[in-house]
């Protein structure tokens, strides 16, 4: 396949980070930052480099080549940094553009990451006969991870984390969504907000517990169709991607291959994670 397309999901409103975190102590740029800003564009990373730069820093390393970031209505942070100088300068083998996911008309929030990448989709009709990457903006996925997505053999496939591999604390990996798949390593389902039985039930299915972090390759002509027909979450009002790839799989079986790996992904979801992603990146080095 190795078709070398990538879709960045980042136009949500980032309120969990605009809400304040007893006991965090942020200085006044990433205090400034968190509360007005996109996530993937608090300048956690050395020299105040932007956490997005990290998570495209990875995308180039894999080899992906057309890139597109999908933006909120009423943040300009990310285009505006990327179409400057600068930010052409650092990722100049990547050509960057992008779709825009507004917020309708009597809600407060946009639709969700479905309805995002229905607008990527949109604006890219040249990869219909393709399959393409789609992952978050705020974790910073390895490039071993993104080169397993884009190298592999199969239209559609996910990463299949290990969760004693995530270097979280236990109460917030017990909130993430766990994977079961057939014998052979093909999805059969997500669980959201998994319950301990859940839990112990995929243990003892496949051996590990498997957690999904939003990281897929999908087909575009298949996927498309279930991206669309997305029922509203009932608590969340958001259409998720997660709900589409379960509904794609329920009617095409055995169409997800599951690729194991186990490594950690870095987040930065909450103001709580700001210094600990700081810390983190330290170590990271983006070398051209």
């Amino acid at each position: 396949m190795n078709e070398p397309n990538i879709v960045i999901l980042a136009g949500g409103i980032s309120s969990r980070m605009k809400k304040a975190t007893e006991g965090i102590a942020l200085d006044g740029i990433l205090l400034n930052e968190a509360t007005r800003k996109s996530k993937a564009m608090l300048s956690v990373g050395a020299g105040q480099r932007p956490f997005l730069d990290y998570v495209l820093y990875n995308i180039e390393q894999a080899g992906y080549e057309d890139v597109v970031i999908v933006v909120g209505e009423y943040d300009d942070s990310i285009r505006e940094f990327y179409e400057n100088q600068n930010g052409k300068q650092q990722f100049q083998k990547l050509r960057i553009s992008y779709g825009l996911q507004i917020i309708p008309a009597g809600r407060i929030k946009p639709f969700g990451t479905a309805d995002a990448l229905v607008q990527a989709l949109n604006a890219k009709p040249e990869w219909r006969e393709q399959s393409f990457t789609v992952c978050n903006s705020d974790n910073v996925y390895s490039a071993e991870a993104l080169i397993q997505l884009r190298e592999t053999k199969y239209e559609n496939a996910m990463i299949d984390y290990n969760r004693a591999a995530l270097q979280f604390p236990p109460e917030r990996i017990k909130q993430f969504a766990v994977i079961t798949k057939d014998e052979e390593g093909f999805l059969t389902n997500i669980i959201e907000k998994p319950t301990l039985e859940d839990v112990e039930r995929v243990k003892e299915m496949n051996g590990r517990i498997g957690v999904s972090m939003n990281i897929f390759r999908l087909n575009y002509s298949l996927i498309l169709p279930f991206l669309e027909s997305v029922p509203l979450h009932p608590v969340r009002n958001e259409k998720e991607l997660p709900v589409a790839v379960k509904m794609m799989v329920e009617q095409h079986p055995r169409s997800m291959f599951c690729i194991p790996l186990s490594e950690h992904v870095p987040d930065l979801t909450s103001r709580s994670d700001i210094l600990i992603v700081k810390e983190y990146l330290k170590n990271f080095q983006l070398q051209k």
